[in-house]
Protein backbone atom coordinates (compact mmCIF):
# COMPACT_ATOMS: atom_id res chain seq x y z
CA UNK A 1 0.00 0.00 0.00
CA UNK A 2 0.93 3.69 -0.43
CA UNK A 3 0.00 7.28 -0.24
CA UNK A 4 -0.05 9.70 -2.85
CA UNK A 5 -0.14 12.84 -3.33
CA UNK A 6 -2.93 14.32 -6.44
CA UNK A 7 -3.66 17.98 -7.42
CA UNK A 8 -6.86 19.00 -8.56
CA UNK A 9 -5.29 21.72 -10.95
CA UNK A 10 -2.60 24.69 -10.40
CA UNK A 11 -5.48 26.39 -8.81
CA UNK A 12 -7.89 24.05 -7.65
CA UNK A 13 -10.10 24.74 -10.12
CA UNK A 14 -11.03 21.11 -10.24
CA UNK A 15 -11.61 19.74 -6.98
CA UNK A 16 -15.17 19.85 -7.18
CA UNK A 17 -15.12 17.85 -10.04
CA UNK A 18 -12.41 15.13 -8.28
CA UNK A 19 -14.99 15.20 -5.20
CA UNK A 20 -18.70 15.33 -6.85
CA UNK A 21 -17.27 12.30 -9.24
CA UNK A 22 -15.55 10.40 -6.85
CA UNK A 23 -12.59 10.02 -9.06
CA UNK A 24 -9.05 11.57 -9.40
CA UNK A 25 -8.59 12.51 -12.94
CA UNK A 26 -4.96 12.94 -14.54
CA UNK A 27 -5.73 16.55 -16.01
CA UNK A 28 -3.00 16.40 -18.12
CA UNK A 29 -2.89 18.89 -21.36
CA UNK A 30 -1.80 17.40 -24.52
CA UNK A 31 -2.64 13.62 -23.78
CA UNK A 32 -6.53 14.10 -24.38
CA UNK A 33 -6.49 11.64 -27.30
CA UNK A 34 -4.37 8.81 -25.96
CA UNK A 35 -5.10 5.97 -24.17
CA UNK A 36 -2.32 5.86 -21.34
CA UNK A 37 -3.35 2.18 -21.02
CA UNK A 38 -0.84 1.34 -23.98
CA UNK A 39 2.46 1.51 -22.23
CA UNK A 40 3.01 -1.36 -19.96
CA UNK A 41 5.79 -0.18 -18.13
CA UNK A 42 7.43 3.48 -17.70
CA UNK A 43 9.96 3.48 -20.56
CA UNK A 44 6.62 3.12 -22.82
CA UNK A 45 5.16 6.11 -20.98
CA UNK A 46 8.40 7.93 -21.63
CA UNK A 47 8.22 7.53 -25.21
CA UNK A 48 4.41 8.83 -25.53
CA UNK A 49 5.44 12.25 -23.44
CA UNK A 50 8.54 11.84 -25.82
CA UNK A 51 6.69 11.77 -29.22
CA UNK A 52 3.96 14.19 -27.49
CA UNK A 53 5.93 17.15 -26.01
CA UNK A 54 8.95 17.20 -28.70
CA UNK A 55 11.39 19.97 -27.98
CA UNK A 56 11.44 20.23 -24.27
CA UNK A 57 14.30 19.40 -22.12
CA UNK A 58 15.20 15.75 -20.89
CA UNK A 59 14.75 16.83 -17.57
CA UNK A 60 11.38 17.98 -18.03
CA UNK A 61 10.67 14.68 -19.73
CA UNK A 62 11.54 12.66 -16.90
CA UNK A 63 9.86 14.60 -14.69
CA UNK A 64 6.54 14.58 -16.40
CA UNK A 65 6.75 11.03 -17.20
CA UNK A 66 7.41 10.14 -13.91
CA UNK A 67 4.08 11.48 -12.93
CA UNK A 68 2.60 10.30 -15.49
CA UNK A 69 3.83 6.57 -14.99
CA UNK A 70 2.38 7.23 -11.30
CA UNK A 71 -1.05 7.80 -11.91
CA UNK A 72 -1.20 5.24 -14.56
CA UNK A 73 1.42 1.88 -13.73
CA UNK A 74 2.12 2.70 -10.00
CA UNK A 75 -1.37 3.63 -8.14
CA UNK A 76 -2.75 0.61 -6.83
CA UNK A 77 -6.53 -0.36 -5.74
CA UNK A 78 -6.85 0.56 -2.07
CA UNK A 79 -3.64 2.63 -2.17
CA UNK A 80 -4.72 5.82 -0.69
CA UNK A 81 -4.47 9.43 -2.10
CA UNK A 82 -4.32 13.07 -0.10
CA UNK A 83 -5.67 15.92 -1.98
CA UNK A 84 -4.58 19.33 -0.56
CA UNK A 85 -7.75 21.68 -0.90
CA UNK A 86 -6.25 24.85 -2.68
CA UNK A 87 -6.91 27.64 -0.99
CA UNK A 88 -9.29 25.86 1.64
CA UNK A 89 -6.94 24.96 4.81
CA UNK A 90 -8.18 21.72 4.93
CA UNK A 91 -7.00 18.05 2.75
CA UNK A 92 -9.26 15.52 1.11
CA UNK A 93 -8.40 12.21 1.88
CA UNK A 94 -9.25 8.75 -0.67
CA UNK A 95 -8.61 5.39 -1.22
CA UNK A 96 -8.47 4.04 -4.50
CA UNK A 97 -11.05 1.82 -6.13
CA UNK A 98 -10.34 1.13 -9.60
CA UNK A 99 -7.29 0.88 -12.24
CA UNK A 100 -6.23 3.46 -14.44
CA UNK A 101 -9.78 3.77 -17.13
CA UNK A 102 -9.27 6.38 -20.09
CA UNK A 103 -12.50 7.82 -22.16
CA UNK A 104 -12.64 9.74 -24.68
CA UNK A 105 -16.13 10.76 -24.41
CA UNK A 106 -15.67 12.95 -21.78
CA UNK A 107 -15.03 16.53 -21.47
CA UNK A 108 -10.79 17.10 -22.42
CA UNK A 109 -9.70 17.50 -18.85
CA UNK A 110 -11.49 14.63 -17.65
CA UNK A 111 -10.65 11.22 -19.78
CA UNK A 112 -7.59 10.18 -17.63
CA UNK A 113 -8.97 8.73 -14.17
CA UNK A 114 -9.33 6.52 -11.15
CA UNK A 115 -12.24 5.91 -9.42
CA UNK A 116 -11.70 6.61 -5.65
CA UNK A 117 -13.89 6.70 -2.33
CA UNK A 118 -13.95 9.50 -0.58
CA UNK A 119 -12.73 8.81 3.12
CA UNK A 120 -12.83 12.11 4.69
CA UNK A 121 -13.17 15.64 2.17
CA UNK A 122 -12.25 18.05 4.88
CA UNK A 123 -9.12 17.15 6.95
CA UNK A 124 -7.24 20.23 8.44
CA UNK A 125 -3.89 21.57 7.39
CA UNK A 126 -3.00 21.60 11.48
CA UNK A 127 -3.68 18.02 12.06
CA UNK A 128 -0.38 16.85 9.93
CA UNK A 129 3.06 17.11 11.18
CA UNK A 130 4.88 19.74 9.34
CA UNK A 131 6.99 16.76 7.49
CA UNK A 132 3.64 15.60 5.96
CA UNK A 133 2.86 18.57 5.44
CA UNK A 134 6.30 19.39 3.66
CA UNK A 135 6.10 16.60 1.68
CA UNK A 136 2.34 17.30 0.44
CA UNK A 137 3.85 20.66 -0.59
CA UNK A 138 5.46 19.48 -3.70
CA UNK A 139 5.30 21.55 -7.05
CA UNK A 140 4.19 18.48 -8.77
CA UNK A 141 0.48 16.88 -10.14
CA UNK A 142 1.11 13.42 -8.55
CA UNK A 143 3.92 12.37 -6.56
CA UNK A 144 4.19 9.26 -4.13
CA UNK A 145 4.15 10.16 -0.26
CA UNK A 146 6.87 7.77 1.76
CA UNK A 147 9.27 9.43 3.93
CA UNK A 148 8.87 8.92 7.66
CA UNK A 149 6.55 6.11 7.38
CA UNK A 150 3.76 8.70 6.10
CA UNK A 151 1.66 5.86 4.82
CA UNK A 152 1.48 3.99 8.66
CA UNK A 153 1.25 7.65 10.27
CA UNK A 154 -1.78 8.90 7.97
CA UNK A 155 -3.54 5.95 7.97
CA UNK A 156 -3.06 5.05 12.06
CA UNK A 157 -4.38 9.12 11.81
CA UNK A 158 -7.41 8.44 10.00
CA UNK A 159 -7.67 5.74 12.26
CA UNK A 160 -7.78 7.96 15.23
CA UNK A 161 -9.91 10.68 13.52
CA UNK A 162 -7.28 13.20 13.30
CA UNK A 163 -7.77 14.26 17.06
CA UNK A 164 -4.58 13.32 18.69
CA UNK A 165 -0.97 13.31 17.59
CA UNK A 166 0.23 9.22 16.93
CA UNK A 167 2.67 8.25 19.44
CA UNK A 168 3.63 4.50 18.23
CA UNK A 169 4.81 5.02 14.76
CA UNK A 170 8.08 4.90 14.51
CA UNK A 171 9.69 7.02 12.06
CA UNK A 172 12.52 6.33 9.53
CA UNK A 173 13.87 6.83 6.74
CA UNK A 174 12.45 5.00 3.59
CA UNK A 175 15.15 3.04 1.70
CA UNK A 176 16.12 3.99 -1.55
CA UNK A 177 14.13 2.44 -4.46
CA UNK A 178 15.25 -0.30 -6.81
CA UNK A 179 14.76 -1.07 -10.04
CA UNK A 180 13.14 1.95 -12.59
CA UNK A 181 14.10 5.54 -11.07
CA UNK A 182 10.74 6.67 -12.43
CA UNK A 183 9.41 7.98 -9.48
CA UNK A 184 12.53 8.99 -8.21
CA UNK A 185 13.25 11.72 -11.14
CA UNK A 186 9.79 13.42 -9.55
CA UNK A 187 9.68 12.24 -6.31
CA UNK A 188 13.85 13.34 -5.61
CA UNK A 189 13.42 16.58 -6.97
CA UNK A 190 11.07 17.38 -3.93
CA UNK A 191 12.96 15.74 -1.25
CA UNK A 192 16.29 16.45 -2.06
CA UNK A 193 16.88 19.88 -4.37
CA UNK A 194 13.57 21.23 -2.21
CA UNK A 195 11.45 22.11 -5.41
CA UNK A 196 8.61 22.65 -2.89
CA UNK A 197 6.22 25.32 -2.69
CA UNK A 198 8.10 27.43 0.52
CA UNK A 199 5.45 29.90 0.45
CA UNK A 200 2.75 27.05 2.02
CA UNK A 201 5.59 25.62 3.90
CA UNK A 202 6.34 28.77 5.41
CA UNK A 203 2.85 29.44 6.36
CA UNK A 204 2.34 26.52 8.05
CA UNK A 205 5.11 26.98 10.14
CA UNK A 206 3.60 30.37 10.85
CA UNK A 207 -0.18 28.79 11.48
CA UNK A 208 1.27 26.12 14.02
CA UNK A 209 2.62 28.97 15.76
CA UNK A 210 0.13 31.16 16.14
CA UNK A 211 -2.64 28.32 17.27
CA UNK A 212 -0.06 27.59 19.98
CA UNK A 213 0.16 31.15 20.68
CA UNK A 214 -3.50 32.91 20.13
CA UNK A 215 -5.66 29.05 21.47
CA UNK A 216 -9.48 29.57 22.41
CA UNK A 217 -10.57 33.63 22.45
CA UNK A 218 -6.73 34.33 21.69
CA UNK A 219 -7.51 34.06 17.69
CA UNK A 220 -10.43 36.42 18.55
CA UNK A 221 -8.26 38.63 19.82
CA UNK A 222 -5.63 38.47 17.32
CA UNK A 223 -8.79 39.02 14.54
CA UNK A 224 -9.61 42.19 16.51
CA UNK A 225 -5.80 43.20 15.77
CA UNK A 226 -5.93 42.72 11.97
CA UNK A 227 -9.46 44.27 11.87
CA UNK A 228 -8.16 47.32 13.55
CA UNK A 229 -4.99 47.70 11.80
CA UNK A 230 -7.28 47.49 8.44
CA UNK A 231 -8.48 50.91 9.94
CA UNK A 232 -12.12 49.34 12.00
CA UNK A 233 -12.84 50.41 14.97
CA UNK A 234 -13.54 47.28 17.11
CA UNK A 235 -15.56 45.83 20.14
CA UNK A 236 -14.01 42.48 21.57
CA UNK A 237 -16.33 40.43 23.35
CA UNK A 238 -14.97 39.26 26.64
CA UNK A 239 -13.78 35.67 27.01
CA UNK A 240 -16.87 33.18 27.53
CA UNK A 241 -20.46 32.58 26.00
CA UNK A 242 -20.69 35.37 23.02
CA UNK A 243 -23.92 34.07 21.53
CA UNK A 244 -22.25 34.07 18.03
CA UNK A 245 -20.74 37.18 18.24
CA UNK A 246 -16.74 37.75 19.18
CA UNK A 247 -16.38 40.65 17.47
CA UNK A 248 -18.43 43.91 16.49
CA UNK A 249 -16.36 46.57 14.10
CA UNK A 250 -17.08 48.98 11.96
CA UNK A 251 -15.92 52.36 9.87
CA UNK A 252 -14.88 55.91 11.58
CA UNK A 253 -13.31 56.57 14.59
CA UNK A 254 -16.36 56.09 16.41
CA UNK A 255 -17.81 52.77 14.60
CA UNK A 256 -20.61 54.13 13.32
CA UNK A 257 -19.56 54.28 9.63
CA UNK A 258 -19.81 51.26 7.00
CA UNK A 259 -19.67 48.48 6.50
CA UNK A 260 -20.92 47.58 10.07
CA UNK A 261 -19.65 43.75 10.32
CA UNK A 262 -20.46 40.52 13.07
CA UNK A 263 -17.55 38.58 13.59
CA UNK A 264 -17.86 34.80 14.38
CA UNK A 265 -14.01 33.34 14.87
CA UNK A 266 -14.02 29.53 15.85
CA UNK A 267 -10.43 28.27 16.87
CA UNK A 268 -11.17 24.58 16.79
CA UNK A 269 -9.76 21.48 15.24
CA UNK A 270 -12.80 20.56 13.10
CA UNK A 271 -13.83 22.52 10.08
CA UNK A 272 -16.80 24.76 10.30
CA UNK A 273 -20.56 23.07 9.07
CA UNK A 274 -23.44 25.18 8.10
CA UNK A 275 -25.28 25.53 11.19
CA UNK A 276 -22.33 27.39 12.34
CA UNK A 277 -22.45 29.66 9.30
CA UNK A 278 -26.25 29.96 9.82
CA UNK A 279 -25.92 30.62 13.78
CA UNK A 280 -23.79 34.16 12.22
CA UNK A 281 -26.26 35.09 9.68
CA UNK A 282 -29.07 35.24 13.20
CA UNK A 283 -25.81 37.48 14.70
CA UNK A 284 -25.80 39.54 12.07
CA UNK A 285 -29.78 40.25 12.28
CA UNK A 286 -29.81 40.38 15.98
CA UNK A 287 -26.43 42.90 16.34
CA UNK A 288 -28.23 45.13 13.98
CA UNK A 289 -25.05 44.85 11.55
CA UNK A 290 -25.03 44.57 7.37
CA UNK A 291 -22.07 42.04 7.09
CA UNK A 292 -20.91 39.13 8.50
CA UNK A 293 -16.98 37.59 8.85
CA UNK A 294 -16.59 33.89 9.59
CA UNK A 295 -13.09 33.33 10.65
CA UNK A 296 -12.59 29.14 11.08
CA UNK A 297 -9.09 28.49 12.14
CA UNK A 298 -9.57 24.70 10.59
CA UNK A 299 -11.19 25.77 7.57
CA UNK A 300 -15.02 24.96 6.09
CA UNK A 301 -17.10 21.85 5.14
CA UNK A 302 -17.92 21.71 1.66
CA UNK A 303 -21.90 22.29 3.18
CA UNK A 304 -20.13 26.11 3.84
CA UNK A 305 -18.76 26.58 0.54
CA UNK A 306 -22.10 25.42 -1.06
CA UNK A 307 -23.76 28.41 0.55
CA UNK A 308 -20.98 31.26 -1.01
CA UNK A 309 -23.09 32.01 -4.30
CA UNK A 310 -26.12 33.17 -1.85
CA UNK A 311 -24.57 34.74 1.01
CA UNK A 312 -22.07 36.66 -1.48
CA UNK A 313 -22.89 39.84 -0.67
CA UNK A 314 -23.62 39.18 3.25
CA UNK A 315 -20.81 37.11 4.76
CA UNK A 316 -17.11 36.38 3.74
CA UNK A 317 -14.72 33.35 4.95
CA UNK A 318 -11.35 33.24 6.14
CA UNK A 319 -9.50 29.79 7.10
CA UNK A 320 -6.29 29.97 8.72
CA UNK A 321 -4.54 30.62 5.48
CA UNK A 322 -6.49 33.99 4.73
CA UNK A 323 -6.21 35.10 8.36
CA UNK A 324 -2.17 34.55 8.17
CA UNK A 325 -2.39 36.58 4.78
CA UNK A 326 -4.52 39.57 6.32
CA UNK A 327 -1.65 39.44 9.11
CA UNK A 328 1.20 39.50 6.87
CA UNK A 329 -0.47 42.23 4.84
CA UNK A 330 -1.18 44.91 8.12
CA UNK A 331 1.52 43.69 9.81
CA UNK A 332 3.22 46.70 10.22
CA UNK A 333 0.26 48.53 11.46
CA UNK A 334 -0.48 45.79 14.31
CA UNK A 335 -0.63 46.96 17.87
CA UNK A 336 3.20 46.45 19.49
CA UNK A 337 1.84 44.20 21.87
CA UNK A 338 0.71 41.78 19.36
CA UNK A 339 3.95 41.99 16.95
CA UNK A 340 5.67 41.18 19.92
CA UNK A 341 3.89 38.20 20.64
CA UNK A 342 4.17 37.04 16.93
CA UNK A 343 7.46 38.11 15.94
CA UNK A 344 7.60 37.96 12.33
CA UNK A 345 10.11 39.09 9.63
CA UNK A 346 9.32 39.98 6.03
CA UNK A 347 12.17 38.11 3.53
CA UNK A 348 12.74 38.04 -0.63
CA UNK A 349 13.44 35.27 -2.28
CA UNK A 350 13.94 34.08 -5.99
CA UNK A 351 10.95 32.63 -7.55
CA UNK A 352 11.99 29.47 -9.24
CA UNK A 353 10.44 28.30 -12.51
CA UNK A 354 7.81 25.62 -12.19
CA UNK A 355 8.19 22.62 -14.64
Amino acid sequence: MAIWLIRAGKYGEHEDRFLNDNRIYLTWGGLEAIDLAVAKDYEQVKEIIQANYQGEPSRKIGNWSGQIWAFTLAMKDKDWVVMPKKGKGTIALAEIQSPYKYDQSADYDYRHFREVRWLNQDVPRGAFDQDLLYSMGAFLTVCEIKRNNAEARIRAMFKNGFDNPIANITITQAPPTTGKQAQNEAVEEVEETGNFDIEQYTRDLIAKFIIQKFKGHGLARLVDAVLKAQGYTTYLSPEGPDKGIDILAAKGSLGFESPKICVQVKSGDVPSDRPELTQLIGAIQNSQAEKGLFVSWSGFKSSVYREVPSQFFKVRLWDANDLIEQILENYENLDQTIKSELPLKRIWTLVDGED
